[in-house]
């Protein structure tokens, strides 16, 4: 029986009714509202000859048994940014289990291999800063240490809210054993950007997650007053700053899959009279090839020093966060082209640029590919986040025939 994408559109649009507002969806992790998410997502599998259960890390898995204890797991993640999108991790969730309910029916209740979908706990990181979070407890890449002092805005720390939740962050890690038997993961995702919509195309298979390298940098020039210090004479740090916020785009546009972005700017003293002494920012860069985000490092760390010495100001560079990029499995990336050619008949490839769950499932060694789907305008992370219900059906039946291909892959391994 094959996955019934209506199933899935409604239940999309139940969730929103049920956990957003006029502001956008509000299932920010380990949240009353993320909760009530979860105890309907468990209301969703009456019926169906399931188990249920929460791991050491808060991460949800339902679990169809079958003929082998070799699994083929199916997710993605049921909470969202405040004042989030209606899709952005939800789909995944409810298509797999739509998946799982149509491969029950077509073995009547024991498929050849035990089908599992799994909702991670705290993909997004919005309250705490700590993204893919269950994922990595589950990888076993989690920093307890440093995990359990982070605190939201009104000072609770991720470790009481994990402690509301029953959740013990001492034993996070004992999620790793999840891991065993597991034979492949496949999720499914809007794109959360404009290359599918501007290529007119309504699906991608996923090459990756880009690697990341996230740094703070500080200029350092000397404060002045504004109005008595002639331009030739100023030691500024922000213009030394503002730069490099230019250069970044052109060091970027050498490389067709780079991005680069200087999110956050702050000045000290900060007032309109006085030339600016002190300049923090930060810098993300992104890219799937090792090498080149090594090059967009080198580059901009050159012209960050370069610009430094032309304005008379020096430069200090400190590393926030940096992740590896990783490719998904080559096998799997070809069985999701052939899903979506079968359904749609044209096919794109492209890497991803934000970070998913299954970066982390990918990083504990089992075979891991992702299905993109159109945003439109290419917009996540916001109110107005969405994908034609067409589009959305074509994606369910692509996924739904990956699953398929996949099941059969893993009869000969």
């Amino acid at each position: 029986m094959p996955a019934d994408s209506s199933n899935v559109i409604a239940n999309l649009r139940e969730l929103r009714a049920l956990t957003g507002d006029a502001d956008g969806a509000q299932r920010v992790a380990f949240t009353p509202t993320w909760l009530k998410a979860r105890e309907w997502f468990e209301s969703r599998l009456a019926g169906l000859p399931v188990e249920r259960r929460l791991d050491a890390a808060g991460n949800c898995w339902t679990t169809l048994r079958g003929v082998s204890e070799r699994s083929l797991v199916l997710g993605s993640h049921l909470d969202s940014v405040p004042n989030g999108g209606w899709l952005d991790g939800c789909l995944g969730v409810l298509a797999a289990l739509e998946v799982l309910r149509g491969l029950s029916v077509k073995y009547e209740g024991r498929p050849p291999f035990t089908i599992r979908v799994v909702d991670w706990a705290d993909e997004e990181g919005a309250r705490f800063g700590r993204s893919l979070f269950g994922s990595s407890a589950f990888a076993g890449t989690h920093t307890i240490g440093a995990d359990r002092v982070r605190t939201d805005r009104d000072g609770v720390t991720l470790e009481a809210a994990l402690h509301q939740c029953d959740i013990d962050i001492e034993k996070i890690g004992d999620a790793a054993a999840e891991r065993e038997q597991i034979a492949a993961y496949l999720e499914l995702h809007i794109e959360q950007g404009p290359v599918l919509e501007r290529l007119g195309l309504p699906l991608a298979a996923v090459l990756g997650t880009k690697g990341v390298e996230r740094h703070s940098i500080v200029f350092k020039g000397q404060e002045a007053h504004s109005g008595s210090t002639p331009m030739a004479d100023r030691r500024d740090a922000l213009a030394a700053a503002a730069r490099l916020a230019l250069e970044i785009r052109t060091i970027a546009g050498r490389h067709p899959d780079a991005v680069c972005t200087m999110g956050s700017v702050k000045t000290f003293p900060g007032i309109v009279t006085a030339v600016v002494g002190r300049c923090e920012v930060t810098l993300d860069q992104r890219d799937l090839d090792a090498k080149v985000l090594a090059t967009l490092l080198r580059e901009a760390q050159e012209a960050s020093q370069r610009f430094a010495a032309e304005e008379r100001c020096s430069v200090e560079w400190s590393k926030i966060w940096s992740i590896e990029p990783i490719p998904f499995h080559p096998q799997l990336i070809e069985l999701c082209e052939e899903a979506i050619r079968e359904t749609v008949s044209t096919v794109h490839r492209l890497p991803s640029g934000p970070l998913h769950d299954a970066a982390e499932v990918s990083r504990a060694g089992i075979p891991t590919v992702m299905m993109f789907v159109q945003s439109l305008n290419g917009i996540s992370h916001n109110k107005i986040e969405d994908t034609s219900a067409e589009h959305l059906a074509l994606a369910v039946t692509a996924f739904d025939r990956l699953a398929t291909k996949t099941l059969q892959w893993m009869e000969s391994q």
